[in-house]
């Protein structure tokens, strides 16, 4: 990846001053595109991945143009969730302090604040902005310059548009709209094409030195439980963070609950916490100090950490870009990650789906406490395994004199057979699940 060198890049004072206070030596790749544009007026979609830097690619455009005399809101950032709201907020702390600039947090679950100093840069989720800007008239958005929709494709998803549309038919025609996403569906093309005026694309694609570098491990759930299969997993890595991803509300609970009475501390995040806590786990998550998070998808595209070594997917979302969204956590800048898919024969057309869209799955299994390469899943009911003795004796003996209905006795004789295997089989597995939980146990405990 070529470096972008602060002094061979820009004479602006005022970002020379941002980058040295965050600590910037260089620039990610969307950063150099957006804070570099000839016209920054114009409007603007950034296409770029999670993780690339694009939060600040907005913060000091947005920073630099602020009139910290002007007593009015003059930008506007607007994030789907609380937690991504709440992150922005955090980051910008430090150089809105520095710059003298008033910035506030405009979030479901928050205080409405009456009176004071009006804020220079909102940063806030759309319903409770448009909320205190067309209801209750509090908040007076219309004089902002700049309008920021940072996870457009969330939004869509999470079915926010509508609040970001009566935000921006409200606002000036000169304001200057700049939207941020992962991806761009189709269904968001009517809504920009409504609001932007000749905005100038900047795609920014993987780099050697910001592409993600994960392994992708397929684990069947067998017999088990998604917790008993989580923990049985937790069993034979050893992460400096981990992700697990559940595909609902109620699953994340469950399994965070799980993990709790084994002995694994760990900080819970998805959508039925109350904003509290949701916030409570949030500062946990920031602080590092867990190395297990269990979350909704909610989330997945809130945690930008360094230091997430492993990923576990619980399952597979109905929207395969949010599984490459969970994988995408770990692998940061050219850092090896793990993303392990736990999944059940219902799984299959997300499994070749994924495949077909380049990820490169290696099937393992557990045993004895490690990852072992399952050569072919699909194939192995093809293979000439040795059958059970029980049902080896029904196929193998000799059939003598033919009497009556002997086929369908026989056939009826080997479902016997083969159920009676199958149930003595899935005993034997069973009986090593609870040895192999006991060992996760005992090591939980121990690493506490």
């Amino acid at each position: 990846m070529p470096k972008y060198e602060l002094k061979e890049v820009f004479e602006l004072n005022r970002i020379e001053e941002m980058m040295a206070l965050e600590g910037f030596k260089t620039l990610t790749p969307i950063q150099e595109a957006v804070i570099h544009r000839k016209d920054k007026k114009r409007d603007l979609i950034g296409i770029s991945t999670t993780g690339s830097g694009k939060s600040h690619a907005f913060f000091f455009p947005i920073f630099e143009m602020i009139d910290p005399d002007e007593n009015k809101v003059q930008a506007v950032i607007s994030v789907p969730t609380r937690e991504l709201a709440w992150q922005l907020y955090e980051r910008s702390k430090k150089l809105a302090d520095h710059l003298n600039i008033r910035v506030r947090l405009v979030t479901g679950g928050s205080e409405k604040k009456v009176g004071g100093l009006t804020p220079q840069v909102v940063i806030g989720t759309p319903g409770r902005m448009k909320d205190e800007f067309l209801e209750d008239k509090t908040l007076l958005l219309n004089t902002a310059r700049i309008m920021v929709i940072d996870e457009a494709d969330m939004t869509l998803e999470f079915g926010f548009l509508e609040d970001v549309d009566a935000i921006l038919s409200h606002m000036s025609e000169d304001v200057t709209v700049m939207v941020f996403s992962a991806t761009i569906p189709d269904m968001l093309q009517p809504f920009l094409k409504k609001y932007l005026n000749n905005p100038e694309l900047i795609r920014i694609g993987s780099d050697d030195d910001f592409a993600a570098d994960v392994r992708h491990y397929l684990v069947p759930i067998k017999h088990k439980t998604m917790s008993e299969r989580v923990m049985d997993v937790l069993g034979v890595i050893n992460p400096y963070v981990c992700l697990i991803f559940a595909n609902s509300n109620q699953e994340a609970a469950k399994i965070a609950k799980d993990m709790r009475e084994a002995g694994y501390d760990l900080v819970e995040l998805h959508g039925d916490l109350e904003a509290r806590e949701r916030t409570k786990a949030i500062r946990q998550i920031q602080s590092q100090k867990k190395t297990y998070i269990v979350a909704s998808d909610i989330a997945s595209r809130g945690i930008d950490l360094e230091g997430i070594t492993h990923v576990i997917s619980c399952g597979f979302p109905k929207d395969l870009k949010f599984y490459m969204h969970r994988s995408g956590r770990t692998g940061r800048a050219g850092r090896d990650g793990l993303a392990v898919a736990i999944y059940s024969p219902k799984d299959e057309k997300a499994i070749a789906s994924l495949k077909r869209q380049g990820v490169e799955f290696k099937e393992m299994d557990i045993k004895n406490g490690q990852f072992t390469e399952i050569i072919d899943r699909n194939a192995r009911a093809k293979t000439n395994k040795p059958l059970p003795a029980e049902v080896s004796k029904v196929v193998h003996r000799s059939k003598g004199k033919v009497k009556p209905n002997y086929k369908k006795k026989r056939a009826k004789e080997l479902e016997t057979a083969r159920h009676r295997a199958k149930r003595a089989l899935i005993r034997k597995e069973i009986q090593e699940q609870k040895r192999e939980r006991a060992k996760a146990k005992q090591r939980a405990k121990n690493a506490r």
